[in-house]
């Protein structure tokens, strides 16, 4: 089972691109839009990468030379660039060395495993130059942070231990701010004719690459959330400034939407296409990524009348209406087919949702539903069941899944949306279900929870407080850890649960515990 990812730091990304978007006087309304283009994401890397035992950067620049695949001026400035890298680092010292150290690693890796194409090599050493220029000169990062080079329009982000990268996903948001702003377009054009020689042949087509390690992929990787974006920013731009090099970048993005992994995204289904998130792991079946994809296929499909476009939407839109259903808890949406989402993934997805439900229900506008009544105290926990797809559990999504043959085609992404804004002011039912425990015992508590929360536990005897607990719980029927007295005795359980949107419920019981 693959480990979930994180957002720890979902809010900067967001909130970065935020800021762009209101210093290009993008309407609030509207800013949605481009909050939407962005994922979350969080590293988890070696400081080094090891050493590979193919060619050299130097021996792989010269058999392209020697091939005739690039000029002897590119040559030279990719070598010279090389060079002057491997100087800087052998100068630096402490975490200077290890970031600048970690992109040249990155850069030997791919060399050494003949992921050196003439195509990749202008984003490849950009990126090396930009970590020379950043760790020679500049302050040092703490944590992930964005960075920018002037009068350059690219977004770059701080992933520690892998240096700074091109944060494809904030680029292209980034151009969709330019063009939500409406009066950006002198903006818009300078970012797209920036990123789009940065493109690799990928697939059949282009697509914008990763040049990093992330969450145990490997580079050069691309992300089918990024390239929707991508292709997303570039029809609209073509819709508005006419250049043919925005349509031309557009349709050649669409052939990872073909192409299975490692190469491309498209994972066939029994009823479609799932679009893979991270082309190097195609069983991840992450919901918010796939949706935005969607939103992107869309929005080009629309714009262009492209039969390609459309034929990759219809064959993604059938298999979201077959599982969005299960990433429907009844409480809580499902990030992947492992666990629940946090905050802000939560969040994006029922952006994503909306969007679509703006896009395909034949313009009716998306209206959230109003926030409910607190529940009675101390409800019961929802019935879970596990769908056969493992794509998900939950009573009330298994249910919805029975009933959407019953649902509108182009209302089920309306529907669900609506319900995912209704859980973010929905208390958490929880509920103990433990009543007798052996005295001098490490005692499991079990208790009912209908969604992710932050659970306290406190024991009492009388009016005397005998234990407490705390723990960030997921669904289910979770158990929190005491310490049983050897003494034994009856004792009050005290159980609060707030979920990741701060509501609360509390509830108690009884419990009696044997003597030793």
């Amino acid at each position: 089972m693959r480990a979930r990812r994180t957002a720890t730091f979902a809010l900067g990304l967001i909130g970065s691109c935020l800021l762009a978007l209101a210093a290009a006087g993008v309407p609030a309304a509207l800013a949605g839009d481009a909050r939407s283009a962005l994922a979350p994401v969080h590293v988890r890397v070696p400081a080094r990468i090891a050493a590979s035992k193919g060619p050299s950067v130097s021996a792989a620049l010269q058999g392209l030379l020697h091939a005739g695949e690039i000029t002897q001026a590119s040559y030279q400035q990719y070598y010279d660039a090389y060079v002057a890298a491997k100087s800087s680092e052998g100068k630096l010292s402490g975490t200077r060395k290890a970031e600048l150290g970690a992109v040249l690693a990155n850069v030997q890796a791919m060399a050494g495993a003949g992921d050196f194409i003439p195509s990749r090599l202008p984003a490849l050493f950009l990126t090396l130059e930009r970590n020379r220029q950043w760790w020679t000169t500049e302050p040092l990062l703490s944590g992930e942070q964005y960075v920018s080079f002037p009068p350059s329009k690219i977004v770059w982000e701080h992933y520690p231990g892998q240096g700074v990268e091109i944060q494809w996903l904030a680029t292209f948001g980034k151009a969709n701010g330019y063009y939500l702003s409406g009066h950006e377009n002198a903006n818009l054009r300078q970012l797209l004719n920036e990123v789009i020689p940065l493109a690799s042949d990928r697939a059949g087509g282009i697509a914008w690459e990763y040049m990093f390690r992330f969450d145990g992929g490997a580079p050069p990787w691309t992300s089918g959330l990024s390239q929707g974006t991508a292709i997303q920013a570039l029809s609209r731009a073509w819709s508005r400034l006419k250049e043919p090099a925005y349509l031309t970048a557009a349709q050649q993005a669409l052939h990872i939407y073909e192409t299975p992994p490692p190469q491309g995204v498209r994972v066939s289904t029994p009823v479609g296409a799932m679009y893979a998130e991270y082309t190097y792991a195609p069983g991840d079946r992450i919901l918010n990524g796939f949706i935005q994809a969607l939103v992107g296929l869309y929005e080009y499909t629309s714009i262009t009348k492209d039969p390609l476009g459309l034929s990759l939407f219809d064959a993604g839109d059938a298999e979201a209406r077959a599982i969005v259903p299960y990433y429907d808890t009844g409480a809580w949406s499902m990030y992947d087919q492992f666990g629940e989402s946090d905050l802000n993934y939560h969040e994006l997805l029922t952006e994503f949702l909306q969007h679509l439900c703006e896009r395909t229900s034949k313009g009716q506008p998306y209206v959230p539903p109003p926030a409910p009544a607190p529940p009675a105290p101390a409800p019961a926990a929802p019935t879970t069941t596990t769908p056969a797809t493992g794509a998900g559990t939950g009573g009330q999504g298994a249910q919805a899944a029975q009933a959407s043959s019953q649902i509108a085609g182009d209302q089920l992404y309306c529907t669900t949306a609506q319900r995912f804004t209704a859980d973010l002011h929905t208390p958490p039912a929880v509920r103990l279900l433990s009543t007798t425990f052996a005295g001098g015992s490490r005692a499991g508590v079990r208790l009912s929870l209908s969604k992710i929360s932050i659970v306290h536990m406190t024991v009492r005897e009388g009016a005397r407080v005998v234990w407490t607990n705390s723990a960030t719980l997921e669904r289910g029927k979770p158990r929190m850890l005491w310490v049983t007295p050897a003494s034994g005795g009856t004792f009050t359980v005290s159980l609060s649960a707030t979920d990741l949107a701060g509501n609360f419920a509390t509830t108690a019981g009884t419990v009696v515990v044997s003597r030793r």
